[in-house]
């Protein structure tokens, strides 16, 4: 079944401009929920919005938007206004500068859409993936759209096109604030954590290889809930908490995968920015 876009934009750099349709990249996950019920009739129960001060039911007809500028103190704006407040969708996603590939650290990634040519833009489309997949480069863009502002990030596969829209940096916390206690690792116990990374390395990302285990799982206690079955889980035990001892615990993992460590394909180290680096200067 062909995609189906859901906005058209056009990518401009320079007096060029190439057309394109925007489409998801990913369906949406068809994931289990559960409703709240009123437990007398099992009646799926209504959300209604009350006022605290005057503990009554507020319809929507008589509702307002507000912003808190001050503890309780607020602003309140009419729909007009708020329209006013809204980025104006320019359908452009103008690229800024063009990077190397690996300039972007993956905490800025946010959601992933496909871009393909619009009417007209099939030569210029083309062009851009085939130049930007010979230079190894990605372009980092603006777009407007939706009464937003959004970063996007343009990537080339040689033939087609994809646009990651990314985090602002005031949106990505800086590393350093996770509390890490310094540890100077032995080379023994070093050898042995990159042979066991080495016995399960793999030469490429096979997605097809996991599914939603949890999701199963809850599907299958489902079943046996609608069929009269008791699906209340046994207590479990406490038990004391163990102090591992590392080397044994890398010895034995080493053991139990069994035979001997491959060496991994080379790959190419990952250059991150300031901001997600563990040490050296960061990005302000």
């Amino acid at each position: 079944m062909a995609a189906r876009s859901i906005a058209t934009a056009s990518i401009s750099f320079g007096l060029v401009t190439v057309p394109v349709r925007i489409y998801p990249a990913v369906r949406v996950s068809a994931g289990l929920s559960f409703h709240l019920l009123h437990a007398k009739d099992q009646v799926r129960l209504k959300q209604q919005y009350i006022c605290p001060k005057d503990e009554e039911v507020v319809p929507r007809s008589e509702m307002v938007k507000g912003f808190e500028y001050r503890k309780d103190r607020y602003v309140v704006f009419k729909d007009e206004e708020l329209k006013a407040l809204d980025e104006q969708a320019t359908n452009g996603i103008e690229i800024s500068e063009f990077l190397p590939g690996d300039a972007v650290d993956p905490v800025y990634y946010e959601r992933t859409y496909y871009l393909g040519p619009d009417k007209g833009g099939e030569k210029g489309y083309s062009l851009l993936a085939q130049a930007m997949a010979d230079v190894k480069e990605i372009a980092l863009a603006k777009y407007a759209a939706r009464g937003k502002s959004y970063l996007v990030l343009l990537r080339s596969t040689g033939d087609r096109l994809f646009m990651q829209q990314l985090y602002n940096s005031d949106e990505v916390r800086d590393i350093e604030e996770v509390p890490v206690t310094p540890r100077r690792n032995t080379d023994a116990e070093v050898k042995l954590a990159r042979q066991l990374i080495e016995q399960i390395t793999a030469d490429a990302f096979h997605p097809d290889k996991y599914e939603d285990e949890v999701r199963k799982r809850v599907e299958k206690l489902i079943q046996q809930k609608l069929k009269g079955k008791d699906i209340t889980p046994a207590p479990e035990e406490r038990r004391p908490a163990e102090v591992v001892d590392l080397m044994e615990a890398l010895k034995a993992s080493l053991a139990r995968k069994g035979g001997s460590a491959r060496k991994p394909a080379p790959r190419a180290a990952v250059a991150r920015p300031a901001r997600a680096q563990a040490a050296g200067g960061r990005k302000k």
